[in-house]
């Protein structure tokens, strides 16, 4: 069974516990009875490991069924290789699986779909080469009743080159690269919804009559430059997470426990 192996490499747990595992999950056992009562079959594995077992096995036997599926999607279609077959069942990462597939996926008709049926896939073909340095003069040839001038003509190429590449699984591997790498992901207030207001009414209780604290501030009467002492005040980092039911030292509304 290549399924143990996988989990074993993966969970760095011993290929024969796994494999007990497994065959305890499949005769109906919980993870704390295996814990508790079978620890001479899992070589005393703890609820952690014998859960991380149990996710990783239904993610690969979930992946089994959906290699199922697939392979019997594109053999319906014809398409299916000895290659491709080979490919398919050795495959144990779903993302690839995916990838694999994507270009056998039944989706709705495309604009890539129209543009092939007015003809225009040879001149995709044709730009796709990159052999000739104007394509507006290949399009030419194209123009038809459907195609009305060389506009609609490489657009309707550039749709179909552009159905390649997103099927094209070294390019979205590199896709994927370069986002694991360099990407930034930035949040921002949805257009038309507002930051909701801090409660005036605990910043007001908040706010210490002591004079002689310090100038420093205890969220959330952060920006109000009054003179409070925060509880947390010696550590920086701490008291810009100061809640408002610690208070302030000093303030007499807070509990004497508390000051």
């Amino acid at each position: 069974m290549i399924i143990p192996k996988l989990i074993s490499q993966t969970l760095q747990l011993p290929e024969s516990s796994v494999r007990q595992t497994i065959l305890l999950f499949e005769e109906g056992a919980t993870i704390p009875f295996i814990a508790r009562y079978r620890k001479e079959r899992t070589g005393s594995l703890d609820e952690v490991q014998i859960a991380e077992i149990q996710q990783q096995w239904k993610k690969l036997r979930d992946l089994e069924d959906r290699k199922v599926f697939v392979l019997q999607s594109i053999e319906e279609q014809g398409k299916l290789t000895e290659e491709l077959r080979k490919r398919i069942e050795q495959c144990y990462d779903p993302t690839e699986l995916e990838d694999i597939y994507l270009p056998y996926k039944k989706k709705r008709k495309t604009r890539a779909d129209t543009a092939r049926e007015k003809g225009l896939e040879p001149l995709a073909q044709a730009i796709f080469k990159q052999t000739k340095s104007r394509p507006d003069e290949l399009a030419k040839a194209y123009i038809t009743e459907a195609v009305p001038d060389i506009e609609s003509a490489l657009q309707g190429a550039r749709d179909i080159i552009a159905e390649w590449v997103n099927e094209d699984e070294r390019a979205r591997n590199k896709v994927r690269h370069y986002f694991r790498k360099g990407a930034v992901i930035r949040s921002k207030v949805a257009r038309g919804r507002r930051r909701k207001a801090p409660n005036t009414a605990i910043i007001s209780s908040l706010r210490s009559p002591c004079r002689n604290a310090p100038l420093t501030a205890c969220w959330p009467c952060a920006g109000e430059k009054r003179r409070v002492s925060c509880a947390w005040s010696s550590n920086p980092i701490r008291r810009k997470r100061c809640l408002p039911s610690t208070g302030c030292i000093s303030c007499p509304s807070v509990p004497a426990h508390r000051r």
